[in-house]
């Protein structure tokens, strides 16, 4: 489910980051403050010049530095995940720097590792989560390494604080016992942030729909009232044109023009028909089906429309045992809307892939996915409005009909679609009890 989050889901990424960089700045200048506090209580000569307190001094300023830059380039950045991973790599590069002059492999700060991959994986969920444990890791276990071996050494510390100093067994136990913590974090923050991200997702759906709902409520009493008394005159000119027709002499030329006249009405009153739907859906006569049964029958009779099935591939992956209250009329009206709005967005050779599959709490969802033209993100915005459409011929009743009918039977519509690759309607009913 998802493009039409895709810009409240900016929105909130963007949010998160902000959050992201004043946190930041506050942790450095609580750093600075108690490293200066520490230093002035400090005895003269106690603390050499370039010791690890000048380091985390200089840590400190870099942070606030990088903190006011990243304030500055954000509203200008255009790729927010990629700003966001940009981001945490280099606070992983920071922690574990002021690990190194604390005391690296002594260093009680070592836990400052697991604050990043928290606050990672709210920011950029499951992956982000464990892409920052495994640069965590990385860096945590070179350093580790380095110093063991010599290599580096933390300033200002003696022999007896450094890795070589302990027994290599207990140096492999606490990389291990490290590098498990980071992942164990990494996996259970983002679980937690997915779970997160999937109740936001059903929220701004319920808000997009409660919007839709409350835009077209007021037109759809106007427009209800006035669509009953179109259909009337229209059904009198029809009639009064076939009595017409068969009272007067054959003529071919008063023949076509009276067959324009009674294909136009009748278009017309098809039309104020759908508004109709669109603006009074009602419940109908609402029935507990099975849903994979009534859907594969609309599936199948839509399939074998000569319109379609010399070009259109229509393929099924249907879950048995669901079933929703539902009136079945609505249901195949929905489906019919769904299957035709995907079919004449595929130009040529293409597949339409239908789904139903059930979902946490309780729903049933059946997805509608082509690979046709796809929708443009200018048009996103008025996808469900009635008259609105991306086909010259359409009457852009379509969705907007789907949206009623589904809205009055308590379920949501969601629609994902990238341009040049195809469209995903989504469409969830709250199953009914067996």
């Amino acid at each position: 489910m998802a493009s039409f989050f895709r810009s409240k889901a900016e929105q909130d990424l963007y949010r998160k980051l902000k959050w992201l960089i004043f946190f930041r700045a506050l942790f450095a200048l609580v750093m600075l403050g108690s490293v200066v506090v520490a230093m002035l209580r400090s005895r003269p000569g106690l603390e050499p010049r370039g010791g690890p307190l000048d380091y985390l001094v200089l840590i400190s300023f870099s942070i606030l530095i990088l903190s006011a830059a990243y304030l500055i380039i954000l509203p200008r950045f255009k790729r927010l995940l990629l700003f966001a991973y940009f981001q945490v790599s280099i606070d992983t590069v920071l922690v574990t720097l002021i690990i190194f002059v604390t005391g690296s492999f002594s260093s009680i700060f070592t836990f400052m590792y697991l604050v990043v991959i928290v606050y990672a994986a709210m920011v950029m969920y499951r992956s982000g989560g464990m892409i920052t444990a495994t640069l965590c890791s990385i860096q945590y276990g070179l350093m580790v390494d380095l110093e063991y071996y010599a290599i580096i050494n933390p300033l200002g510390y003696d022999a007896g604080f450094l890795a070589a100093s302990y027994d290599w067994q207990y140096v492999v136990y606490k990389l291990f016992l490290t590098i498990v913590a980071c992942y164990a974090v990494a996996f259970l923050s983002g679980f937690l942030s997915e779970q997160e991200r999937a109740a936001k997702r059903e929220l701004w759906a319920m808000e997009d729909q409660m919007k839709r709902v409350e835009r077209l409520a007021a037109v759809g009493e106007i427009a209800a009232g006035l669509a009953h008394e179109i259909k009337n005159p229209l059904a009198s000119l029809n009639g009064s044109i076939q009595m017409l027709r068969d009272s007067l002499d054959y003529d071919p030329d008063q023949q076509r023009l009276m067959q324009i006249v009674m294909r136009e009405a009748d278009r017309l009153s098809t039309l104020v028909t759908d508004f109709l739907r669109f603006a009074k859906p009602g419940t109908g006569k609402a029935e507990v089906i099975q849903l994979d049964k009534a859907v594969s029958e609309i599936v199948s009779l839509f399939a074998s429309d000569p319109r379609y099935r010399e070009y259109l591939e229509v393929k099924t992956d249907l879950t048995t045992g669901l079933q929703v209250k539902i009136d079945p009329e609505h249901l195949k009206q929905v489906m019919w809307n769904l299957l035709n709005n995907a079919a004449e967005a595929i130009e040529g050779q293409g597949a339409i892939e239908v789904k139903l599959y059930p979902t946490r709490k309780n729903y049933a969802c059946i997805s509608v996915a082509d690979n046709g033209c796809g929708i443009s993100e200018e048009s996103m915005a008025s996808i469900y409005d009635p008259f609105f459409s991306t086909k010259s011929g359409g009457t852009g009743l379509g969705l907007s009909i789907v949206q009623q009918v589904i809205g009055a039977h308590g379920g949501l519509v969601d629609l994902d679609s990238t341009p040049g690759k195809g469209t995903t309607v989504t469409v969830l009913l709250r199953q009914a009890p067996s």
